[in-house]
């Protein structure tokens, strides 16, 4: 059978680009503006990154629609390993979006980077001194407590969803644009009650201008210390984290892709890297490999579509 010369020149051309990757800077999307979780670890990754591979790795905030704006950009972009993304997974705005202009298949996942819980706080005009007494007190006044919100698909909005499935429980939620407005509105009293990623609140924490009631991990975590997990804290069927982890375009190469992930899983191995991730409050965490980063995603996808689904949560 005769091979086309233009198929093999194509061939020859992807091996030469993928062997010399990477040879210019890279751009390093994130859907998140910056001062949060996201963009802290699209930062940390981004510089060690940099180190890492000898070229310069740009990133560039694309905040709105809980990450969907930057990760449409990613999805169009050219598949040879200069556009990044680090974001989450996929399903979380695929089960809340009517409509979004791509799809998880347009994405190779790369390596997961950080895993994180988050902090439920109240206002300190509140009387609840533990998770227990604001359960019972939301159970005999449904609706009454006011709960702010990161955002529709934010880490605090999805773990804000699950403890009310677990607990049985309602409250009145404010979507605010981020959790730094989300914050503000607690401080001040016009609600009572939030989710919050540890960077966001443990200043206030700390400055007690608000109370921490548990982390939605099950276990107390180093990363979050003096706050207890919902198990001891008194509801031990709840546990909702999240993550951030790094994505290509679908047609990108694997020998690039399996040069990211070996830069990535390099530098999160770092000590000082663990340290700097943990001082936000959260655990660096490599992916094994490409495969069982995008196996991981794909296990967890059935979960996180229930959830919504049964929350009721929607974004026309």
């Amino acid at each position: 059978m005769r091979v086309p010369g233009i198929f093999i020149f194509v061939c020859l051309s992807t091996w030469a680009n993928a062997q010399s990757y990477p040879s210019k800077p890279i751009h390093l999307e994130v859907g998140y503006p910056p001062g949060g979780s996201g963009d802290f670890t699209t930062r940390i990754i981004g510089d060690e990154l940099s180190k890492e591979l000898g070229v310069a790795v740009v990133v560039e905030n694309k905040p709105g629609a809980g990450g969907s704006i930057a990760s449409e950009f990613v999805a169009r972009s050219a598949p040879d390993g200069y556009t990044i993304l680090n974001q989450g997974n996929h399903q979380i705005n695929k089960s809340l979006y009517k409509s979004l202009g791509y799809d998880e298949k347009d994405f190779i996942p790369v390596c997961r980077v950080a895993n994180g819980a988050t902090v439920l706080v109240v206002n300190n005009g509140t009387p609840f001194k533990n998770m227990k007494e604001l359960i019972a007190y939301a159970k005999a006044n449904p609706g009454k407590l006011f709960m702010a919100s990161a955002g529709f698909g934010s880490a605090p909005h999805l773990s804000s969803v699950a403890f009310e499935s677990v607990a049985g429980i309602k409250f009145t939620t404010i979507q605010f644009k981020g959790g730094g407005p989300a914050a503000q509105s607690l401080v001040a009293g016009d609600t009572q009650v939030m989710f919050a990623t540890s960077p966001t609140v443990m200043g206030f924490i700390k400055g007690g201008r608000m109370r921490p009631l548990a982390i939605s991990m099950r276990k107390a975590s180093a990363a979050i210390p003096g706050i207890p997990g919902a198990e001891e804290a008194g509801l031990p069927g709840f546990e909702s984290t999240f993550w951030f982890g790094l994505y290509v375009p679908a047609g990108t190469p694997m020998e690039i892709v399996r040069r990211l992930h070996a830069a990535a899983a390099k530098v999160l191995s770092k000590q000082e890297v663990r340290d700097r991730i943990a001082s936000q409050g959260m655990d660096a965490a490599p992916s094994a490999s490409p495969e069982a980063f995008d196996a991981e995603i794909r296990a967890e996808a059935p979960g996180i579509e229930k959830s919504i689904r049964e929350s009721g949560a929607k974004v026309e």
